[in-house]
């Protein structure tokens, strides 16, 4: 947005020097790549199986691209839809396309045909880049599209990305129905071309859809200026030093990577790309690719600690920085990695502030403290990014922070240039989003007295059991500990007596004797019983895989659709 002008309403200044071309230029993420491809020309930016590009090529690559767009008359005012993997295509988008003037949005692989066509609707959606192994997933989508538009239906420009992993039938099916192949796309762009920056950093540079687990999905609009200070600010706050190895366990798709693929390029690192998560390709990775960092959330490094020994590398041949965000790790998940090696960083936030936009920023006089009391501590979201001017818990109502007791609920908000715009086509959500001036994130949480804040619960989530409250995250803490359970997620159940209580879902690990499911689940609620008050105990214990999104987040609507299904918890008759 720039500086404040020089009108009457300006604030008083030592002179009145004015901008120029000279001293001001709006900011933007994408004079990062340039200086990569300047600064470490020949060094490893994309790597993916077979496939190695240099920064140098990377920003030809990028040019290309952006050039290819410009000339199908793509640009300022259009949307480039990507459904893809982490694959080096998804990762170009990050600066091809806006370097176009186009805003990218890449598109969660795991959503079904429905909503992709809805959001290529909502988003007007010019292009569609598809990996080849989801083209039929985007060519269901655009016959949906098209049933509905009829007439007024205008077929985007398709462009296929092949992968030379990938079984080629589904490439050659793609080039059959008309799509053109990525690679002959950037042919027919100029590697040269002089691509410009925004005029105005307030220039929108991605789209970004919501989970919409309970109505449609609202688009996120993210800025230049924000994805700039985020890019440094996520970089600042791990310590991620110059030439960093950086393997994409955490999809792009979600919050553009949490801003690390502008990051990658402003530290001149190197991307490992990984087209399917597992402990085994994680540990492959760390051993065969020098891997330093790489991000994730709960449920991904929860497999890595319980993978089988024929799937790990242990010890680590150096120490990994690992970030953690999406859903809150439990203290036992924090103290296993640890042990391992890894070094983790806990950090939160939501695609509303570009990703993670707290820090629980790591105390050198914590070192000392026992293993329990660290992970405890650990467990804090704790304090603002350099990049965010403003966190807060507030009452919702009076919007007056709550007292810094550890206690004290209240709704967690934010404010600053790491704040989405707003949302797509949508005042009415932007209104509620940013009523009193600040950005509502709907969860609950509390301050401790040396300021680090705490989630207790989405604000859905949380369970009112006789009029009690009751934080879903702090009962699946105590179900995690127990020695049987992998993975652990809890919701209200409809109960007779106290209208709701909390229903445990569980996946027990590999090895646990099953067949008497009855006695494991009283066994898990008399665990519970010694660590938790009497009234937060699950009152019932359910087994079996947990569903969960592209990003690895349990998907907590559907368990609550489950609880519902099992009916009340019956009142006892004793």
């Amino acid at each position: 947005m720039g500086s404040p002008g020089h009108g009457s309403g300006a604030e008083r200044d030592i002179d009145d020097l004015p901008r120029n071309d000279a001293n001001y230029t709006a900011l933007t993420p994408l004079w990062f790549l340039e200086r990569a491809a300047v600064v470490h020309p020949d060094r490893a930016a994309v790597v993916h199986g077979p496939v190695r590009y240099t920064w140098a090529e990377t920003y030809r690559r990028c040019r290309r691209l952006a050039s290819a767009l410009a000339q199908r008359s793509v640009g300022p005012g259009s949307t480039i839809a990507v459904i893809a993997p982490n694959v080096p295509a998804l990762y170009e988008a990050h600066f091809g396309v806006p370097m176009s003037g186009a805003v990218v949005n890449c598109v969660n692989i795991r959503l079904n045909a429905d909503t992709i066509a809805f959001l290529l609707d909502h988003s007007v959606a010019e292009v569609v880049m598809v990996d080849q192994e989801f083209f039929t997933l985007a060519e269901e989508s655009l016959k949906i599209l098209a049933k509905k538009k009829k007439w007024s239906f205008r077929p985007p420009i398709l462009i296929v990305i092949g992968d030379p992993t990938c079984d080629a039938r589904s490439l050659q099916y793609a080039l059959g129905r008309g799509a053109i192949e990525y690679e002959e796309f950037l042919k027919t762009g100029d590697p040269e071309f002089n691509w410009k920056p925004p005029k105005d950093e307030w220039q929108s540079i991605a789209l970004g859809y919501t989970s919409g687990t309970t109505s449609s999905p609202k688009g996120v609009v993210l800025h230049h200026r924000g994805a700039y200070v985020m890019a440094l600010g996520v970089a600042m706050v791990w310590g991620m030093p110059e030439g960093a190895v950086y393997l994409w366990t955490l999809p792009m798709f979600h919050c553009n990577g949490w801003c690390y693929t502008w990051a990658l390029a402003a530290v001149c690192g190197t991307n490992i790309c990984l087209r399917q998560v597992s402990p085994k390709a994680i540990y492959s990775g760390i051993v065969n690719h020098g891997i330093t960092h790489m991000c994730a959330a709960p449920v991904v490094f929860n497999n890595l600690i319980n993978a089988p020994a024929s799937e790990t590398f242990l010890p680590l041949p150096r120490v990994v920085n690992i970030m953690v965000a999406g859903a809150s790790p439990t203290p036992s998940l924090l103290a296993a990695l640890s042990v391992r090696g890894f070094r983790v960083t806990h950090t939160y936030g939501l695609s509303e502030t570009y990703g993670p936009s707290t820090v629980c920023a790591w105390k050198p006089e914590w070192d000392s403290l026992p293993l329990e009391e660290r992970s405890r501590l650990h467990c804090r979201q704790g304090v603002r990014y350099t990049a965010l001017e403003g966190l807060d818990v507030v009452d919702p109502k009076t919007m007056a922070p709550v007292p810094a007791d550890g206690k004290s609920y209240g709704e967690i908000v934010m404010r600053g240039n790491a704040v989405m715009k707003g949302y797509l086509k949508n005042p009415k959500a932007n209104a509620e989003a940013f009523a009193g001036g600040w950005y509502h994130s709907g969860d609950l949480g509390v301050k401790h007295p040396d300021g680090y804040i705490e989630v207790k619960d989405r604000a859905k989530d949380i369970i009112i059991s006789g009029g009690e409250n009751i934080s879903s995250l702090e009962v699946e803490k105590a179900v995690y500990q127990h020695p049987a359970v992998l993975e652990a997620s809890v919701v209200a159940r409809a109960d007779e007596q106290w209208g709701e209580s909390p229903c445990a879902f569980v996946t027990p690990k590999d090895g646990v004797d099953r067949s008497d499911e009855a006695a494991l689940a009283g066994d898990i609620m008399r665990f519970c019983r010694e660590r938790l008050p009497g009234y937060w105990v699950p009152k019932s214990v359910v087994f079996g895989p947990l569903p969960k999104t592209a990003t690895g987040k349990i998907k907590k609507h559907e368990l609550r659709a489950k609880a519902k299904e099992l009916g009340p918890v019956r009142k006892s008759r004793m």
